[in-house]
């Protein structure tokens, strides 16, 4: 009877979609990935994902018990930084890698900035180019005794070489624990879309231009076996369904949101094609996440009345 009596301005909408129910199904959707992640390269790899999102957790309880706020860990989203954290580093890092990670992405780049919903970039994210930039030798070392050595596909097709598609496909390759996988990430990126929790106007928009892109000026114009490694190789799959979708992160207009899918997909083409690193996707990920702000300025409609027209 309490929330009946509530007032507010217009628009009411009554709706049993929460925060919660969000973050979970994203978790649920990040399985596939992860459990794969774990299969492929080990106990090293479910060490590290059950740290980081013990340390994310644990990192919003304290700093909210601190700074004597309301305690928001039942909302998953600490849990849900921390698993896409861990999901973004390398099996061979130690586990203190992933807790300083989390403590990154929970304190300076969500909660200094007010929280969920006020964050101006993705946490995980920001904390994986953290943890690039402090540790850049464990970051990029992707040795797993008895499981893989050697560079990821990425690196190879960058030097020119190439790489079985299909192990890539499935994720027999080296890489980062949640990435290596591109038809686990597709089955838990179709599960989101089922469910009405993402749409493909972000990812959708992202992967055609930034294969437009790569056949421009990739040197290798249309080839398919060229596209399909930059496809399945590094973290592109995760990052534009689990990443750049984000809610807060990411533009609310639907003009908006393609907008920012071409952003996405130049980015991270200039990035892989120019840039020294084979990657890419986190850094073109936080920077469209900067030009939000921008884009959303450039594509809110009109007001009727103001020169919009009526619906």
């Amino acid at each position: 009877m309490s929330d009946m009596m509530k007032v507010s301005s217009n628009p009411h909408i009554i709706d049993k979609v929460t925060t919660s129910s969000i973050m979970a199904a994203v978790m649920i959707a990040l399985l596939p990935a992860a459990g794969f992640g774990v299969y492929n390269f080990g106990l090293n790899a479910l060490v590290l994902i059950v740290v980081t999102v013990a340390s994310a957790v644990l990192t919003e309880y304290i700093y909210e018990k601190l700074m004597k706020m309301p305690i928001t860990i039942k909302d998953c989203s600490a849990a849900v930084t921390g698993l896409l954290l861990a999901m973004n580093l390398p099996a061979s890092a130690p586990w203190w890698v992933g807790v300083i990670g989390s403590v990154f992405a929970i304190v300076v780049v969500k909660m200094l900035f007010g929280g969920l919903g006020q964050n101006f970039m993705n946490p995980a994210l920001g904390a994986r180019c953290f943890l690039l930039l402090s540790f850049t030798s464990i970051m990029t070392n992707f040795d797993v005794a008895d499981v893989y050595s050697g560079a990821t596909p990425l690196a190879i097709v960058k030097e020119g070489g190439t790489y079985n598609v299909l192990d890539m496909v499935i994720g027999r390759t080296a890489g980062t624990i949640g990435e290596t996988s591109m038809i686990a990430i597709v089955i838990g990126a179709c599960f989101l879309i089922l469910i009405d929790v993402i749409t493909l106007r972000i990812p959708g928009t992202y992967i055609v231009t930034f294969v437009i892109f790569i056949c421009l000026f990739g040197g290798h114009g249309v080839d398919p076996t060229y596209i399909s490694e930059q496809l399945a190789g590094g973290g592109l799959m995760l990052g534009a369904f689990f990443m750049a979708t984000d809610y807060v992160t990411s533009p609310v207009t639907k003009k908006g949101q393609y907008v920012f899918g071409v952003c996405l997909g130049l980015l991270t083409g200039i990035f892989r094609v120019f840039g020294p690193s084979a990657e890419g996707v986190s850094y073109a990920i936080i920077i469209s996440n900067l030009l939000v702000p921008l884009i959303e300025r450039v594509t809110l409609p009109k007001a009727f009345g103001k020169g919009g027209e009526k619906a």
